[in-house]
């Protein structure tokens, strides 16, 4: 497992055994002893966190994640904070999360109901949707089209739970396969060993427009879901998350949050200068108006009555 770290100075003549008078605990106090917070990050998910080609983790949730890293140091009044980054996968995150190897995780985690018996979360940061993604001609355009064939799903994903309830509800003798990551899902899909693949949409237009024949791979345009994005942190420290949801509700209402959307759905990125295009969807400018950490995808946008008895169903993505 590769760790990368860092470090944040800040000048600060407060200390940080107590913060205002008051004894520190939980992730906070863990953070103050180590002198360091450890950040999850991912390796594939354009443009939420990704390598580039420097092997530099970049992305619209580390950016988000860093504005959490500079709120805990002002809190700690520590006027030098290390930051270790640890890749993460869909199986591994909740573990290193419980386990203290990770404070909190920045990527694309779908925020669900039934994760927070497990977990707490951020405000949502993104508000996407679920979709397959094929080959062009397949004529894949709706489940019953995937009837029989080889489906792709992540390892660990909401996704993965999603597709074997419809499988067996909708009897459609689908041959589900897990991959590790976006990138070999995708991988499946280019070299015919799978016919469709599952993941957030904004991800696999990210995914499509920077491979070698993006004209060759095809979204489907019907969702699968709604799948309103946070960053995970452990449940039940509710001081940790008093300062994690601040920085966060902070660049909301700051309006920093425009010029970060602007940065990594509007503009080109790295590695490949590519500009996705993806104009801010409503359910997010709902979100930054009115945060919310709801793991309810009703409170996002209507759902098909079809697909809401399954979503209440989906444990984990």
């Amino acid at each position: 497992m590769k760790f990368i770290c860092a470090s944040i100075l800040l000048a600060s003549s407060v200390t940080a055994i107590n913060v205002q008078g008051q004894e520190l605990n939980g992730t906070l106090k863990k953070i103050t002893e180590n002198g360091t917070i450890s950040l999850g990050v991912r390796d594939f998910t354009v443009p939420f966190s990704y390598l580039d080609d420097h092997q530099s983790y970049q992305g619209y949730t580390i950016d988000l994640c860093m504005k959490v890293v500079s709120a805990v140091q002002r809190k700690l009044g520590l006027s030098k904070l290390d930051v270790k980054l640890i890749p993460v996968t869909p199986s591994t995150r909740i573990p290193l999360l419980a386990n203290g190897t990770i404070d909190i995780e920045c990527g694309n985690t779908t925020n669900n109901v039934e994760r927070h018996s497990q977990v707490d979360f951020t405000p949502t940061v993104f508000v996407t949707s679920g979709r397959f993604i094929t080959k062009t001609g397949a004529n894949i355009h709706a489940m019953s089209d995937l009837r029989g064939k080889t489906v792709a799903a992540t390892s660990g994903s909401s996704y993965l739970k999603q597709l074997t309830l419809l499988n067996g509800s909708q009897n459609l003798a689908m041959n589900l396969v897990t991959v590790r990551d976006t990138a070999e899902g995708v991988l499946m899909v280019q070299n015919g060993r799978a016919s469709a693949y599952a993941q957030d949409d904004i991800v696999l237009t990210s995914l499509r427009a920077s491979s070698k024949s993006p004209e060759d791979l095809t979204i489907t345009k019907d969702p699968l879901s709604v799948e309103p994005l946070g960053m995970m942190q452990r449940r039940n420290d509710p001081d940790f998350k008093r300062v994690v949801d601040g920085a966060i509700i902070q660049v909301f209402k700051s309006g920093d949050i425009s010029q970060l959307y602007k940065k990594w759905f509007l503009s080109p990125i790295p590695p490949k200068g590519i500009n996705l295009n993806w104009p801010m969807p409503p359910e997010l400018q709902a979100v930054i108006a009115n945060p919310t950490d709801s793991g309810n995808p009703a409170d996002y946008a209507v759902v098909p009555e079809s697909q809401k008895a399954t979503q209440k169903k989906v444990v984990s993505r």
